[in-house]
């Protein structure tokens, strides 16, 4: 099974950029299928010896020793609301945000490949405060797919506060009368983008997927105002529902009115891809999620460059 979802790991690379997305699919009981995006997924392993950690999260059932690294393994039934599975015979073990962990399942399915206009936002009522992300169909049976980011910020919590370098550095330039375009589908992850920006005395404006944003940066452009004069840039997921961010970046960059807003990619794909397609589809940046100072950071150079601009 190791090698095998390596291989599908890389063949799916190749998809990235036309708007594809690779879900890994997975079960937690017989009733309901899972999927997570194949991006963020190392390898999948039998169920290893799990040591207790007295102090550990309750979603947490032990820690492993994968490969030389003393990894967490989080109960993923418990972590969405559902009963411990006594069951659960594999562990994807998977980088978000910096950081591995694995996820207690019960079996492990297959890698689909689908094209990203198939999935859809979880029902209305589903996702606030919920654990999907998103859902979509895969041999007429629905696919619910997980807000990870959601169920990382429930066990290990999230770091938005600034450090007093990047505060006093906000402090001497002043607030922005710009807003900044926030898209990406996970409620957590927009959270975390708007706190560190208000921290800057930066207002947002969030939105739930490419599609929505492209919508919004049109309604702007109608107005027959430099888009520039609304916005001080855009930072967008890359995995979203319905248009991902590589293609809302193509997107914006066909369109003459609005070629010249800035684009910051914000994903925790790996660094050295992204690099390569924010060159391909025109984004002007990268920063891998989620560091609050390193957001803020990208998001102060921008301020420093309109102000040379418009001195």
């Amino acid at each position: 099974m190791a090698t095998g979802l390596l291989e599908s790991i890389d063949r799916s690379t190749q998809l990235a950029g036309h708007n594809r997305l690779a879900l890994l699919l997975f079960r937690l009981d017989e009733r309901q299928i899972f999927g997570i995006n194949v991006f963020k997924v190392q390898e999948v392993i039998p169920r290893p010896s799990l040591s207790w950690l007295p102090s550990s999260h309750p979603l947490v059932s032990g820690v492993a020793d994968i490969r030389g690294r003393m990894i967490p393994v989080i109960d993923l039934s418990r972590a969405i609301g559902q009963p411990s599975d006594d069951r659960a015979a594999h562990v994807i073990v998977t980088e978000y945000n910096r950081s591995v962990q694995g996820f207690l399942v019960r079996a492990v399915e297959r890698i689909i490949h689908i094209n990203v206009e198939h999935v859809r936002p979880p029902p209305d009522g589903a996702g606030e405060g919920g654990y999907l992300t998103a859902i979509t169909h895969y041999n007429n049976e629905l696919v619910e797919i997980i807000d990870v980011e959601k169920v990382l910020s429930d066990v290990v919590g999230v770091q938005a506060a600034l450090s007093d370098s990047i505060r006093d550095q906000a402090a001497s330039m002043g607030r922005s009368r710009r807003k900044v375009l926030v898209v990406d589908d996970s409620r957590v992850a927009r959270n975390q983008v708007e706190k560190t920006l208000n921290q800057l005395g930066i207002e947002c404006v969030l939105v739930n997927d490419g599609r929505e944003a492209l919508r919004y940066l049109q309604a702007l452009a109608a107005k027959d105002e430099p888009i520039n004069d609304s916005l001080l840039m855009m930072i967008s997921d890359v995995e979203m529902p319905d248009m991902d961010g590589y293609r809302l970046t193509t997107e914006i960059r066909r369109d003459e009115r609005m070629r010249d807003l800035y684009v910051m990619l914000h994903t925790s794909l790996s660094g050295v891809f992204n690099n390569a397609m924010v060159e391909r589809v025109g984004a002007d940046r990268f920063i891998a999620k989620f560091s609050a100072d390193e957001l803020a950071t990208g998001v102060l150079d921008r301020l420093k460059e309109v102000a040379l601009q418009t001195a």
